[in-house]
């Protein structure tokens, strides 16, 4: 079971030159909501189209253009929030965030600074086998999308791609609860597994789908705790935010440079700038983008355009009472039902698609043996391969009937691993293969006793070594085996094996 006391987050801590430091990290994801159309506009979200073809008149600012809100992504956020076990917000607003950037047509981005869709929060992050700490959720809020500025077409010019503009964006803003770059990573990892649960966000990092701003600061040990107790933010260092950042590895190597060069500069006597800083992991090295901007910079004032978004409680419990079963409680409930390790429960339930193989493949089976199966024999081919379960050559069908067959003793474990190398390279019927191959367990006891019979004839001296160590006995098992190509029950021929020898 997990540890769900909610302690203070324990720091990682880094030597410096002349004193020990600790890290502190919030972190700022960008999901894209799961949806066909944009946040104002009917125009495609589909990934990969031609430059510019996805873009409505709204996304292109032009004059007179006025945005309708999707009614579909306000569900998918109420949606995330309620995963997120945290407050829905029957009001909120919208407002201009106004900046220059040539890919925002409109010259501000539409978004939600006073009055987000949702509120505080929550996300168990697992540490490591039976440990586990909340990171607190702040705020979710709604927001459109920035189109896309190209500049490795031509040295003399930059293009705008504006597929991307208008398309719907979750922030899930945390506190500073995370103290490290594994823990990073581990919340990325279990917010992704948490929206993909939900369906409200693909996950997909290497599309730009989902993204981390991080902030990263470090403070003295004992100043942290003195947050935790007063929630004074200047008992931390400044922090500085590290930019559209879409890889987990990539991540936890940027907050550590990022840590170090921030233990230089204050321990040289200088002053951290709070700053956006970009990373460059072909150098290990973060650089200065831009001064980190205060709200006030951007001149937000409520969206004239937009009314505010009145949703009824009656309908957010509508959508809280159609959520499937998150991570957390499915995994516990592996746990609990199948007697499973935390481990096998972890691999089973850390992507939805697994999760709904394992469970085709167990309904009405043995949950225990399933897990078994898939997690050992079906994973262990499918990363040998390069394969991931939704390309499997052996479908739930295909697996669940060769656990039938073993189930019924119709094959051996030994027949069953053979069986599966067949089904998962040329496919097929379980049932029906091992009928036209010959592959069923020998069952008949008049006929292992004769097979069991012939070794000990054959072999005398190996009798006698037997009846003065019976650990030898498992010899003649494994000739019985092998002269039944390995078609005897096992536990019969032991048996067997036993009385003849009468140990």
């Amino acid at each position: 079971m997990l540890d769900l006391t909610f302690e203070p987050p324990k720091p990682k801590v880094i030597a410096g030159a002349k004193h020990d430091w600790e890290l502190v990290i919030g972190m700022e994801v960008h999901a894209q909501v799961s949806s066909k159309a944009k946040l104002f506009s009917g125009a495609s979200t589909k990934f990969g189209a031609e430059p510019n073809s996805n873009v409505s008149f709204v996304d292109a600012a032009m004059p007179g253009m006025l945005p309708v809100i999707n009614a579909f992504c306000v569900e998918q956020a109420v949606r995330t929030g309620l995963g997120l076990k945290a407050d829905i917000n029957l009001f909120s607003a919208f407002d201009r965030k106004n900046y220059f950037y040539p890919d925002l047509p409109q010259g501000y981005q539409i978004s939600q600074l006073y009055h987000p869709i949702v509120g505080e929060g929550e996300v168990l992050v697992e540490l490591g086998e039976g440990v586990a700490r909340n990171v607190r959720i702040e705020r979710i809020h709604l927001e459109q999308d920035a189109g896309k500025s190209i500049h490795d077409m031509d040295p003399n010019m930059s293009f705008v791609d504006l597929n991307r503009t208008g398309v719907a964006l979750m922030e899930i803003v945390s506190r500073p609860d995370i103290r490290g770059p594994e823990e990073a990573a581990a919340y990325i990892a279990k917010l992704r597994q948490i929206l993909r649960y939900l369906g409200t966000c693909d996950g997909n990092m290497q599309n730009g789908n989902m993204r981390a701003d991080v902030n990263v600061s470090i403070c003295r040990p004992g100043q942290y705790e003195k947050y935790w107790e007063t929630q004074d933010f200047s008992h931390l260092g400044t922090r500085c935010e590290i930019k559209n950042m879409n890889s987990m590895r990539f991540i936890q190597q940027a907050i550590d440079v990022e840590a170090r060069r921030q233990i230089a500069i204050v321990e040289a006597g200088g002053t951290v700038d709070q700053e956006t800083r970009l990373y460059d992991p072909d150098k290990g090295e973060t650089r200065s983008m831009r001064s980190k901007e205060e709200a006030h910079d951007y001149r937000y004032f409520p969206d004239p355009d937009l009314l505010p978004l009145e949703i009824d409680q009656s309908w957010v419990d509508e959508i809280a009472s159609s959520l499937p079963e998150l991570p957390d409680a499915r995994k516990l409930r592996y746990i609990g039902d199948f007697g499973m390790t935390d481990y096998d429960a972890s691999v089973l339930t850390a992507e939805v698609e697994t999760a709904a193989y394992f469970e085709a493949v167990a309904q009405g089976r043995d949950g225990k043996l399933s897990a078994n199966w898939v997690i050992n024999e079906l994973f262990g081919r499918l990363k040998k391969d390069d394969h991931d379960i939704a390309s499997s050559p052996v479908n739930p069908e295909q697996l669940g009937g060769i656990i039938d067959l073993i189930s019924k003793g119709d094959i051996s474990g030994k027949i069953a691993k053979d069986l599966f190398e067949i089904v998962y390279t040329e496919g097929g019927d379980p049932a029906q293969i091992v009928e036209a191959r010959g592959m069923k367990q020998v069952t008949d006891t008049g006929a292992i006793e004769a097979a069991v019979d012939q070794v000990i004839a054959d072999n005398p001296a190996q009798v006698e070594k037997a009846k003065a160590n019976p650990k030898l006995a498992g010899w003649f098992v494994g000739q019985v085996m092998k002269l039944t190509g390995g078609k005897a029950n096992p536990k019969a021929v032991n048996e067997i094996v036993q009385a003849k020898l009468a140990l």
